[in-house]
């Protein structure tokens, strides 16, 4: 007797009807939500997480039965103040700057992608990085990426530290700072300059 050997829903001879049905549920797009289900919605996916009021109202456009009941949603979301992107931004950049090591600049093109606005931005990655030490975090950086090696003779090869140096930027660290910090372990970062410059005229 032949035996059937199913994967999930997937088997040797046949698919299930409740295969099919859980195939199609998934193509369905999601149901349309009123004025009350739409602004539930939004509180459940605060539960979860922040999102910036730009993130939030994208969410709501793409459930909501009716365009205007959006804007319905988000008043009622920013009169309690579950929507705020002053506070989302400032999480945002204590986070990244503590849990993630990153540079100041990092942290801004981050919140431009989550769309938050210009000068809250700014405002908020300046406050966060108040008073920071950033050649201590491109210290630490350093040592979190290469953790377990030699830095002076990883970074004696000329590839490997323009890799770090690189890195380093797209971490968010400043230029001059992450060259000062590299000249401890190697004398080549002197040549990192003109590698700035160079990148510098190929953007204009």
């Amino acid at each position: 007797m032949p035996i059937s050997v199913t994967y999930g829903c997937l088997s040797s001879f046949a698919l299930p009807e409740f295969c099919y049905m859980a195939f199609e549920q998934s193509r369905r797009p999601p149901r349309r939500l009123a004025a009350e289900e739409l602004y539930q919605y939004a509180v459940r996916l605060l539960g979860k997480r922040d999102y910036s009021k730009a993130e939030m109202k994208t969410k709501l456009q793409g459930r909501a039965a009716e365009p205007g009941e959006v804007e319905g949603a988000m008043a009622r979301l920013e009169e309690f103040s579950f929507v705020d992107d002053r506070r989302f931004a400032s999480t945002f950049a204590q986070y990244r700057k503590e849990s993630g090591g990153f540079g100041k600049a990092r942290v801004l093109r981050d919140l431009t992608v989550k769309r938050v606005p210009d000068e809250v931005a700014k405002e908020m990655a300046e406050k966060a990085y108040e008073g920071t030490d950033e050649g201590q975090l491109v210290t630490d950086f350093l040592a979190r990426k290469f953790r377990g090696k030699d830095l002076k003779v990883f970074l004696a090869e000329s590839k490997n530290l323009q890799s770090a140096y690189r890195r380093l930027r797209t971490a968010g660290f400043s230029s001059n700072v992450s060259i000062k910090v590299l000249k401890r372990f190697a004398a080549g970062a002197e040549g990192l300059e003109y590698l700035e410059a160079d990148a510098a005229e190929a953007e204009e």
